[in-house]
């Protein structure tokens, strides 16, 4: 448990976007106090879903791959994992912020990336890696 990572955010109608989590990202719920807060198994980390009436502001970054959401959270998935994601929420009523694309083709770091926001404007970005044992090896 050392390495688990813990992240709050805000969560607009806890209820329904606690729907998202669980339903359309296949997240597991645990502890939570009604009305107030959930936790999110998060592939393994904590997110805590505060009930809020605030959403954060995002901006647009450029990086190599063009112009990201900032601030956005997410998680490595297995490509299984991946996979599964993307068909459920093609399968739902959820619209992709930036549809499922490819970088650092033919590198060590290739990956397939994905941009979903919760109900609450709450951005993530999940991805999958080729080579995920790459991503803090020593150069």
């Amino acid at each position: 448990m050392s390495a688990t990572f813990h992240f709050a955010v805000p969560a607009g109608d806890l209820a329904v976007t606690e729907q998202f989590y669980v339903d359309i990202l296949g997240c597991k719920t645990g502890n939570r106090e009604a009305g107030r807060w959930v936790d999110i198994d998060f592939w393994g980390n904590e997110l805590t879903l505060h009930q809020s009436t605030e959403s954060l502001p995002s901006v647009r970054h450029d990086v190599d791959m063009g112009n990201v959401a900032v601030p956005h959270f997410g998680a490595h998935l297995t490509e299984t994992d991946f996979q599964s994601l993307k068909q459920r929420i093609e399968a739902s009523d959820i619209d992709y912020l930036d549809a499922p694309y490819r970088r650092f083709i033919g590198t060590e770091f290739e990956q397939e990336t994905l941009f979903v926001q919760d109900p609450n404007g709450n951005i993530l970005e999940m991805k999958t890696m080729v080579n995920p044992e790459v991503l803090f090896a020593t150069p």
